[in-house]
Parts: structure tokens; sequence; C-alpha cells
């Protein structure tokens, strides 16, 4: 698999129109798990064909794959930061989430690393798993503010149909947290990490001052990228698509020289209402300025009396011209922006 995502590479080196890369993220299935080496392919193939300033290099990581050989040749591909899925620093949650490591081997994990020479983190955790008080989640985020990662990215835990968790949620064996509760432990996490000095940058995602995924901050700036490998998304800066998420389908296209990628056209209002969605979940917000140059849409006049209600409700903050959400607001993120849609 990993030899025709290098291939890919090649096959869509036209796609970003020249650009130079400035991040690679290596990520999604478990990349730490593959052999140095064939990820060293995949390395060797994108800087022949592109020309690159990296700023970061990101591999997505298990604890238990972080051995002393393996974090070395990580290092000398470039690789500069790890994206951790640690999801809980208690045991018993780990089984429940069917994880291989320990508690205990997150932390050994998270040295290990560092004293390979490793600096940048961050640290995947997993909150709204049901319990009678939030003493779970408590421990879960004094442990990993004590580790010092330097940056968190936290989820709710949804139930997805069509998985284990959402078979067990249908036949009874599971009952989600109330949604009240998971709010609750949004503002735990809220108000713990900006004790800590973290800026909630994203809606999920929260940093020290300088230690902001730069990768990951591209995505919500609306900037060009490319995925690659089976059921990647792309973004040319105008119109998204995909690849087929079927592993054979994936395969043999590759094999036959071809890319079976489907393009979802956007149009402005449709790149409009994106931006919306994404700046407001961001800690710089809306640029009601850049709005009304690049989509013709004066939204602080034609939506004002709208936004003036939302601004009562203590959900909106206004720095200049520039639209963010309040920590109360960030509950709504979703519903609120789509309120703004066009």
């Amino acid at each position: 698999m990993l030899r025709q995502i290098a291939h890919e590479v090649e096959l869509r080196k036209e796609f970003l129109q020249g650009e130079t890369i400035q991040t690679i993220y290596l990520g999604g299935g478990t990349p730490s798990l593959a052999e140095p080496n064939w990820l060293k392919e995949i390395f060797d193939t994108i800087k022949e064909n592109f020309t690159l300033d990296l700023q970061e290099a990101t591999l997505e990581a298990n604890p238990d794959d972080l051995t002393e050989a393996k974090l070395d040749q990580w290092q000398k591909l470039g690789i500069d930061r790890l994206s951790l899925g640690i999801q809980s620093f208690q045991d018993e949650v780990l089984t429940f989430y069917n994880r291989a490591h320990s508690a205990e081997e997150s932390i050994q994990a998270i040295q290990r690393a560092r004293n390979a020479g490793f600096k940048k983190f961050s640290m995947d955790l997993i909150y709204g798993f049901p319990h009678a008080d939030h003493s779970i989640w408590e421990k879960d985020l004094s442990l990993a503010i004590a580790q010092n990662p330097g940056h968190l990215s936290c989820y709710a835990l949804t139930v997805e149909p069509k998985t284990a968790l959402g078979n067990w949620t249908e036949k009874g064996k599971f009952q989600p947290a109330e949604e009240d509760f998971v709010a609750e432990q949004f503002e735990m996490l809220q108000s713990k990490t900006e004790r800590a000095g973290y800026l909630q940058y994203e809606i999920s995602n929260f940093a020290l001052p300088g230690q902001e995924s730069v990768h990951n901050s591209s995505y919500w700036k609306g900037e060009p990228y490319l995925g690659l490998g089976p059921g990647a998304h792309s973004f040319d800066g105008k119109n998204r698509g995909f690849n087929p998420s079927n592993n054979a389908l994936y395969l043999k296209s590759i094999q036959n020289e071809r890319i079976i990628y489907t393009e979802d056209p956007m149009d402005e209002i449709d790149r409009l209402n994106e931006y919306l969605l994404t700046a407001l979940r961001t800690s710089w917000g809306a640029d009601f300025d850049l709005i009304k140059s690049n989509y013709g849409k004066d939204l602080k006049m034609e939506k004002r009396s709208h936004l003036e209600k939302l601004e009562s409700e203590g959900w909106l903050v206004w720095n200049g011209n520039r639209l963010s959400l309040s920590k109360s607001g960030k509950l709504l993120a979703d519903s609120i922006a789509q309120s703004l849609f066009y």
C-alpha cells in the first residue's frame, strides 16, 4: 500500500500547481506501525516531485509503537512532531476503547521520545466517557497537562452508526453520556487548559504559545493541500475532492496509472459558507473585510439583526471587523456558523 501511495505522489504532482510544500502529515490509519524504510520511500518521492520548504513534518503514532529505533529513524526522515493517540490515562477506559497501550506506557513513551530529541508533541484525548461523575476526565486532563506536551487535541466521544460502539448502543449494551454531561467536560477542558497557559486556537485544539500545529492550521485557513491514499481528501484552493475509500479499487487504479479522484465542485456561496464554518472554529475568527472583498457580501449589514441577537446571548466576540466565538459560543460553533450561511 505505501509503495502505491508513493506512486500516487508521482501521478498527482501537478495538483498543487507548483506550490512549495511547507508541511507533511502522516496520519489516518496508524503510520507508526509501518517500517521506517517504507516511510522513507514516500518522503523521497515527495522530495523528488515537489519543492519543499518544510516548517513541520508530523507523524501520528500509538504510544506502544515508540521504540528507540523507530524514533531515531523518524527523526532522520525529518519528522519533527509526533501526534500521540493517548485517548485516556485510565486503563479501564483504554480497555473499552480497545487500545493496546496502558496509561503507564503512554507516559513512558513520551519520555522516550523526549530522550530521543523530539520537542514537538500533540496528545489526542477523548472526553465524554459515561461515568457517575467527572473524575475520569479530571484525572486525564491533569495527567496530560503534567506531561507538558505543548499541544492537546481533545474530542468528544461520538457514536457512529455501523461501528462496534454504534452496534452496542443500538442493542442497549452502551449508553452514551447526556449532552449536558459532555458540555460540562468541554467547559472543564477550556478552564483547565487556560489556567495552564494553553490557547484554544481551534474548537478541539489547545496549544502553548508558538506550539500550534502548522499543518492543521492550514486547513482552517483554507489553504490548498494534497491528500494521498485511500479515502484521502484534497483541496486545490477552489474545489474539494476525494480518493476512493475502497483499498482494492484504490490499489488497482494506481497500478493502472490512473487516479480515481471524485471532485466536489464548489461555487462562491459554498466557499463563503465553508469559510464561515472553519474560521469561526478558530481563535482568529472570520474576517468580515475579507468576506466583502473575496465574496462581495457585506455580512455585517446583511445579517445585522441576527448578529446582534447572537451577541446579546453572549456568544460572539468582535475584534475590529473580525468575529470570533466566546467561550460559551464555542459550545455551539457549528450551529452558529450555519445560522449565518447564505
